[in-house]
């Protein structure tokens, strides 16, 4: 019945991360899935989701469906810390559900989308995260990509962006990263968003942030500088967000989907179609990481101490990049590393190319992804003298 179906090939990461899983070399290094591990090189349990857990867990709770939306203290959570000042916060024109991670939250983004503006094509950095375009192509979307990433400089091609967006159809959805862009880690300047945002308004255009690593580039409320730029500017604005990384809750998939609108009544209008979308795919979302979320984000110490622990996780990534660029620049003096402390976030494009990154996995078991992306927050100061050991060698 089946022999007509075409196999899977798999997923790069996930497969790499399998590769490195069956290396039986005690040196190994796995620089490259996307999870933040500690100084120890561990999968940290913050001090904030810890006390929440204990707390929720010393009274057995019933097990109860969520509504369709999610937790209601869930998402005015989610609202607050991305939206926090925002007069669109204040005027009911935010439609929020929660949704199974980030990648949730885009699904039922690229769904609605592709119902409700099914002649819009949907444009993607060149180069982002690949599940973004498997994402809005399974929803029935046609993905193009638009400039981003300037190999020669390590840095944006923010002219080539601003002239393709300028030739895009009214409507036409971008794709766009608020911080800590992934892979490259190259983010725009506050200036370079203003400036986009304002072609953007202009021209009509349906912006789709999707922010995932909020609070590892320069802070919680810095990192969501773009969401409020958009609001504040008036204009229609989805937003996908995730706590995996920042509460380490990975496997809880805690995440939402904001749509800014134009008025209160249509954010209703969004909000039921978006629930509607909701009970035809999963029926209700799950209520374990919602409720330890709610708990760090509405409760005023534990929202400190999570505050806290974000910043000391943005820390160790900078300290780690820092000491990566100081040791590959002593090493190899002739050569620029800049780009290490410039870029923003868990990942850096290194410049290494596909036969680089295979000599580092073959020669030295350190693994990173293809494109040469390589996850920050995977070195420690165990590892990381070794990694550039190994960079170094396969850059002579």
């Amino acid at each position: 019945m089946f022999g007509h179906v075409e196999p899977y090939a798999g997923d790069p990461i996930l497969g790499l991360v399998e590769k490195f899983l069956n290396d039986p070399r005690a040196e190994k290094v796995n620089l490259g899935i996307g999870i933040y591990f500690d100084e120890n090189g561990r999968l940290p349990v913050p001090a904030s989701v810890a006390a929440a857990e204990k707390a929720r867990a010393a009274e057995p709770q019933p097990r109860s469906y969520l509504p369709m939306e999610g937790l209601a203290e869930y998402r005015r959570a989610v609202q607050e810390l991305l939206f926090a000042g925002c007069a669109a916060l204040d005027e009911g024109r935010i439609a929020t559900v929660q949704t199974l991670g980030g990648s949730g939250a885009l699904k039922l983004g690229a769904d609605f989308l592709h119902q409700w503006f099914p002649d819009a094509e949907v444009y993607v950095s060149d180069p982002t995260w690949d599940n973004h375009k498997s994402i809005f192509e399974g929803a029935g979307c046609t993905v193009g990509t638009y400039p981003y990433y300037d190999a020669e400089t390590v840095g944006v091609r923010f002219d080539a962006m601003l002239d393709f967006f300028n030739g895009l159809p009214e409507r036409s959805v971008l794709l766009l990263h608020p911080c800590c862009h992934n892979p490259t880690g190259v983010d725009l300047s506050r200036d370079q968003w203003d400036t986009l945002l304002a072609v953007v308004k202009q021209r009509g255009l349906i912006p789709f942030m999707d922010i995932a690593y909020q609070g590892f580039g320069d802070g919680l409320q810095e990192d969501a500088y773009a969401i409020h730029k958009a609001a504040e500017m008036g204009l229609t604005v989805f937003v996908s967000n995730s706590f995996s990384k920042n509460l380490s809750l990975y496997g809880e998939r805690v995440g939402g989907l904001s749509v800014v609108c134009p008025t209160a009544a249509e954010a209703e209008l969004v909000l039921s179609r978006l629930k509607f979308g909701v009970r035809r795919i999963y029926s209700s979302p799950p209520a374990h990481g919602a409720f330890i979320t709610a708990a760090v984000m509405n409760t005023p110490e534990l929202r400190q101490s999570w505050e806290n622990e974000v910043a000391a996780m943005r820390g160790r990534i900078r300290a780690m990049r820092q000491k990566l660029y100081d040791t590959l620049s002593r090493k190899l003096p002739g050569r620029n590393f800049d780009y290490f402390i410039k870029q923003r976030g868990m990942f850096s494009y290194t410049g290494l190319n596909p036969v680089q990154v295979q000599r580092l996995q073959d020669e030295f078991a350190v693994y990173l992804v293809g494109s040469g992306r390589m996850c920050v927050a995977g070195l420690n100061e165990s590892n990381i003298d070794y990694v550039a050991d190994a960079v170094a060698a396969v850059l002579q």
